[in-house]
């Protein structure tokens, strides 16, 4: 039995049933972690080796929340911070795909981030448990820690600075720890900012390209050879999987390109520069919604702020656009349970969009008005979504608000004690 997560103010309904069910198999033994090896830092929130999980009815999603000296980790369901790691520097989050940990992108590389939430299947039924939140000591190394791509049952992360990509099978993170021989890697030609892509096939879809210019993507076979290959994608840059086997879509400056059925294919745009380097695809859609931006960058130049978004149809490699009527940045974006497009907009407005008709069904007013600020890595609104719901920070009011993509209804409004910047939202019964 799955019981969809909901706010805590809509689960008081269901906690009796998760309350019995549990109590039917009270014998089971809880799940064993393996020792940590301490926070980096010697500061915040740590599981001690002798800690064991401790069996709860239920367990809401977590958001770590990166700010300005740490991360905390805070239950969404009431804002509780359940922990506050000490941590100095910009620091990225990205969810590692197995409903618990985060790939913290810190100076040392990508760190294993414990959200301390586990879910052990049970027959018809789920058993619950939490534990400590807290950074276990395992470092993927990088010189410049770059995407994290969780599909297929594995993780690949991409290091910039030297243009390795590493990966690992995801289900490698229950003990929170990445041993060597779980870890394998290749080199792409020359460092570069790039993505790589696990397909079920065991193909990588990989880019080449240098520091200064990139314009390929290709699929390396798991004997290292080459199999299909795109050289028209300038810019490359962003990428999403869609619904199917092995489709993905990658951003370029000419438009975009889609990989399916073992092929490349052009998406054909009628601007001569059209940039779409922010992706957000969906298993259960043949959809990928994305930025659309058309002006060529110029040194000395006002940035772009574009107001329509795209819509890539991964089924026959076309694309549309949807105009909102007020700008966005590259942390405005989510996709809901069912595949609906999710973006924030300059006027606080969340825009709910339906992508196979191209529309906006709804618009929910959540934030304080706002505009993208010139240093990319200064708090601003970060939307990030889990099943049916899309959270929300407002670092201007300090607060983290939940909206219900389904019915477009904002469920709750919670205080923050520091200004939120980064963010990954984990729910752990929603592995990817």
């Amino acid at each position: 039995m799955r019981v969809q997560h909901l706010p805590h103010t809509l689960a008081l309904a269901t906690a009796a049933v998760l309350v019995l069910s549990a109590a039917a198999c009270s014998n089971a033994s809880a799940p064993t972690t393996s020792s940590p090896n301490g926070d980096r830092d010697g500061a915040g929130a740590q599981a001690s080796a002798s800690e064991k999980p401790v069996e709860v009815s239920d367990v809401d999603p977590r958001a770590a929340i990166a700010y300005e000296g740490g991360i905390q980790i805070v239950d969404t369901s009431d804002g509780t911070v359940v922990a506050d790691i000490k941590k100095e520097g910009f620091l990225r989050l990205n969810p590692a795909g197995d409903g618990r940990h985060v790939l913290v992108s810190s100076s040392e590389g990508f760190e294993v981030l414990d959200l301390g939430m586990i879910v052990k299947p049970h027959g018809d039924h789920n058993h619950y448990y939490t534990t400590t939140p807290g950074l276990t000591g395992s470092v993927i190394a990088a010189q410049t820690p770059g995407h994290v791509v969780t599909h297929a049952g594995k993780t690949a992360v991409f290091d910039d600075g030297t243009g390795t990509v590493t990966m690992f099978d995801t289900k490698a993170l229950e003990d929170g720890q990445l041993s060597p021989d779980e870890l394998t890697s290749f080199q792409t030609n020359d460092p570069h900012h790039g993505v790589a892509v696990p397909l079920v096939s065991g193909s990588v879809l990989v880019t080449e390209g240098t520091e200064d210019e990139r314009h390929t993507v290709h699929e390396r076979k798991a004997d290292g050879s080459i199999g299909a290959e795109s050289t028209d994608c300038p810019g490359v840059h962003g990428e999403a999987t869609a619904q199917g086997e092995d489709v993905a879509s990658f951003g370029c400056t000419n438009g975009s390109v889609v990989f399916r059925d073992g092929q490349f294919h052009k998406v054909p745009v009628p601007e001569a520069y059209q940039r779409s380097g922010n992706q957000f695809g969906s298993p259960e859609s043949p959809y990928v919604l994305t930025d659309y931006k058309t002006v060529e960058p110029v040194d000395g130049a006002a940035p772009e702020h574009p107001t329509k978004v795209g819509i890539i149809d991964t089924t026959d490699a076309t694309t549309t656009t949807v105009e909102l009527g007020s700008a966005y940045w590259f942390r405005s974006f989510g996709r809901g349970a069912a595949g609906e497009g999710v973006v924030l907009t300059y006027d606080g407005r969340l825009n709910l969009i339906d992508p196979a008709s191209a529309a906006v069904t709804k618009q929910v007013d959540v934030v304080t008005p706002w505009t993208e600020n010139e240093n990319w890595q200064e708090p601003g609104p970060n939307v990030k979504t889990a099943g049916d719901f899309a959270y929300i920070t407002d670092p201007t009011a300090k607060k983290l608000h939940l909206v219900q993509i389904s019915t477009g209804k904002l469920l709750s409004s919670l205080d923050l004690s520091v200004v939120p910047n980064e963010m990954a939202v984990i729910d752990a019964e929603l592995k990817q």
